[in-house]
């Protein structure tokens, strides 16, 4: 009787065990942002960083973002250019996070930048995030904005090339 009673519920079990997958179904549903943080400014431009976790199988891809705080938000590389300088400049395909992986935005290197600020970004406010993946789906997240006075590389939109001399 216990032999039948079990291969009875076999079949149940197996049900009840595949249909209630966790597998994330969109690029958001499986990215985590955590310790995100934006640098305080006065106007002009000003970026976000934190850390982002893919907990899915695929890698996923950041393909753009946006905010409100400014007119205009790219996502950012930092570079050196043949003479060793530091620049920035848009980041070719976006942010990559790898499978079961991390991405850190950091200071002087990948970040979210934000250009032409609607309103100075005081210390101690929140700037809000949207980030788009490839797959069209798309999650926010609020950066605490704080004081930082490091990594001023300069800003070269157009991809590395120096920008033109000043004066004579």
């Amino acid at each position: 009787m216990r032999v039948v009673a079990a291969a009875a519920a076999a079949p149940l079990f197996a049900i009840a065990c595949s249909s209630g997958s966790s597998a994330p179904s969109t690029a958001a549903d499986s990215v985590t942002i955590t310790d995100q943080w934006a640098k305080a400014a006065d106007g002009g431009m000003s970026a976000a960083f934190g850390r982002l976790r893919n907990s899915g199988e695929h890698e996923v891809t950041v393909a753009s973002a946006s905010s409100p705080v400014s007119a205009t938000v790219e996502l950012h590389e930092v570079a050196t250019d043949g003479g060793g300088a530091k620049f920035m400049r848009p980041k070719t395909g976006g942010f990559v996070i790898p499978a079961h992986g991390e991405l850190e935005l950091a200071p002087g290197g990948e970040h979210i930048m934000f250009i032409d600020l609607r309103d100075a970004l005081r210390t101690g406010t929140d700037a809000p995030v949207t980030l788009t993946f490839s797959d069209g789906s798309t999650t926010t997240f609020t950066a605490q904005v704080r004081d930082f006075s490091g990594n001023q590389e300069d800003y070269r939109p157009d991809g590395g090339a120096r920008p033109p001399a000043h004066g004579g």
